[in-house]
């Protein structure tokens, strides 16, 4: 087992959740149907409020848009973010951290989503958006990182990519962006809230890099 899956479990198992989510799509069809991804469990705002509430779970896990292309680049840009951001986080700041984040973040994005659209909607991002906007207070409120330099120059990076991603929602209509806005404002408020109790690992064994996405 390498270093970083020692380091990053929760991330590895959340990643693999995915990836056989979206294997379940294609095998089902679901990933080139809208009715069958509704089937697996899309969140639809009068389902919701019919009370179906595990869709605000089960579509963190799902991904796609109806098209081959479209499905295949929503999944690799929200992997890729996780793996980056996720991973990232996770070694920072503890694995209890990372999953609560990620967990209530991404359910708070499913509730805006369902109270926002009009259709269905599907995906990881609200979930990795509140880990982008929890790294910000993370950091800055951390005894150990906010005083190294590459960890501020991170608060810099995630600040960047929350307001072009933001701006990308806004210019394109298939972007949910009401689901990023609420995974990200719950982000920064666990970030700024949660209590910091576990001992980071020393800063020179943690590369810190951020690389856009806009699924």
């Amino acid at each position: 087992m390498s270093r970083h899956r020692r380091r990053s479990p929760a991330t590895n198992l959340l990643i693999a959740a995915i990836v056989i989510g979206f294997g379940i799509e294609v095998i089902t069809g679901a990933w080139l149907d809208a009715d069958k991804l509704t089937e697996l469990g899309a969140i639809v705002p009068e389902y919701i409020r019919a009370g179906q509430y595990w869709r605000l779970l089960t579509a963190m896990f799902l991904h796609g848009d109806g098209t081959v292309g479209g499905d295949v680049l929503h999944l690799g840009m929200n992997l890729l973010a996780l793996f980056q951001l996720g991973s990232l986080y996770e070694m920072m700041f503890g694995t209890r951290r990372f999953v609560l984040i990620y967990f209530v973040a991404g359910i708070a994005a499913s509730i805006t989503s369902a109270a926002h659209i009009h259709g269905a909607s599907v995906g990881a991002s609200g979930a990795i958006f509140g880990i982008l906007g929890a790294f910000v207070f993370s950091v800055l409120r951390s005894p150990r990182w906010r005083h190294e330099r590459s960890a501020r120059g991170l608060v810099g990076q995630c600040i960047f990519w929350i307001i072009a991603n933001i701006a990308i929602g806004l210019r394109v209509p298939q972007i949910d962006n009401a689901a990023h806005i609420g995974g990200l404002v719950t982000g920064l408020l666990l970030g700024a809230l949660l209590p910091h109790r576990t001992q980071p690992p020393p800063p020179g064994q943690i590369t810190i890099d951020v690389m856009p996405y806009d699924g």
